[in-house]
């Protein structure tokens, strides 16, 4: 029986065709896809978007960079920022998927590489879920073709026994794949896109045919910089990505923006009030990342010790939210020091026995002198006995 096809509407819910005659059934989804999501702002860029636009593309590369980078369309229609970053690596990005290079998003976790590939994938194609997730199990099949077997056992290979993964989608309908986690595959997995994006064709040997890509076919992966040495790629295969580092934020002031902005989308969906007074913490959390990151503190006065962790912005927005819903559920709804105390000890200290070293230091040299920052401490105090 086949699958019933899901319909997103834009919103918190999608609508589901339960059949012929039969009225659709409106479910809640706890997180639309990009292309649902932000449906209404896709739609303003693309009725004031009067500039060329690659083949099957939804929208030119100047309004795709819009999108992801925000504005103001003539209209007056704002179009909210997905990535505070500098403008070129988008550019550079979107421009990468108009030529017949693939897009490698690198850098380390955290840095919004699979939020970024989402939403160009959504901005391109429509669809952001033509989407592979590598993992040291990832099989060729995930990423070429694989077979229905009852079928198969019953009238032998033919089209109708293939399943086509993903990629092969894509190729098919000139849209745009995705690939997570690209060097968490076997080197033999990441190898069988090398004919894929250098002769844009995938071989069917079993039936004697191929599929050729179509105009619009592009493919964007993903990799962490600390997986390098895990399974990396090889020469041939890097040959056929152009890649784009995503930096952490240069400056305190664009990461409290980003995790702002994250935590508030993130409230919404899950239906926590908002904070009157988050941006104070959101803030202390951001300078504690930042600080252990880089290890000296802000005004370059005092040398800290750096944890195991990454300390990223995805996790200082995961700090933040959880503080939240305790603030929402167990206190007064305003985001206080005590809600937050208990997220940042379980990011910073990854490695019970060199970890806690690290932040017991920083608590005692760095946090205790600090004006403004008694609660702050007090509250980690607490936690970290």
């Amino acid at each position: 029986m086949p699958v019933p096809e899901t319909i997103a509407q834009p919103g918190s819910g999608v609508e589901t065709d339960t059949g012929p005659g039969q009225p659709p059934a409106v479910t809640e989804v706890l997180r639309a896809h990009a292309e649902h999501a932000f449906a209404d702002e896709l739609a303003a860029l693309g009725a004031a978007d009067d500039r060329p636009r690659p083949a099957r593309w939804r929208l030119s590369p100047w309004a795709v960079a819009t999108y992801l980078l925000g504005g103001t369309l003539r209209d007056g229609t704002v179009i909210t920022p997905k990535y505070v970053g500098p403008r070129r690596i988008v550019e550079v990005a979107v421009t990468t998927l108009a030529t017949d290079r693939a897009l490698l998003l690198l850098g380390v976790p955290g840095t919004a590489k699979t939020w970024v590939s989402e939403h160009l994938a959504a901005a391109v194609s429509g669809d952001s879920t033509l989407l592979v997730q590598g993992t040291a199990g990832t099989s060729e099949e995930a990423v070429r073709y694989g077979w229905n077997y009852a079928r198969l056992l019953a009238h032998g290979p033919s089209r109708d026994a293939l399943v086509p993964s993903p990629v092969m989608r894509a190729m098919s309908q000139g849209m745009t794949a995705r690939i997570e986690e690209l060097t968490r595959m076997p080197a033999d997995v990441q190898d069988t896109l090398i004919t894929i994006l250098s002769e844009k064709t995938l071989p069917v040997p079993e039936l004697g045919q191929e599929v050729q890509a179509v105009p619009g076919f592009n493919l964007i992966a993903t990799a962490n910089d600390r997986d390098r040495g895990v399974n990396e790629l090889s020469s041939a295969l890097r040959r056929r990505f152009n890649t784009v580092v995503l930096p952490l934020p240069a400056t305190p002031e664009a990461e409290v923006d980003i995790v702002a902005r994250r935590v508030e989308q993130l409230g919404r969906s899950l239906e926590l009030p908002a904070a009157p007074d988050g941006v104070d913490e959101i803030r202390r959390v951001v300078t504690v990342f930042r600080e252990l990151r880089d290890g000296v503190t802000t005004d370059g006065r005092t040398r800290v010790k750096s944890p195991s962790g990454t300390l990223s912005t995805a996790e200082a927005i995961s700090v933040v939210t959880g503080g939240l819903a305790l603030a929402a559920h167990f206190g007064d709804g305003v985001l206080r020091p005590s809600d937050i105390a208990a997220g940042v000890l379980g990011a910073v200290v990854r490695d019970p026995a060199a970890d806690r070293v690290v932040w017991q230091e920083y608590l005692e040299t760095v946090v205790r002198e600090r004006d403004g920052w008694k609660d702050f401490y007090r509250a980690c105090r607490e936690v970290s006995v």
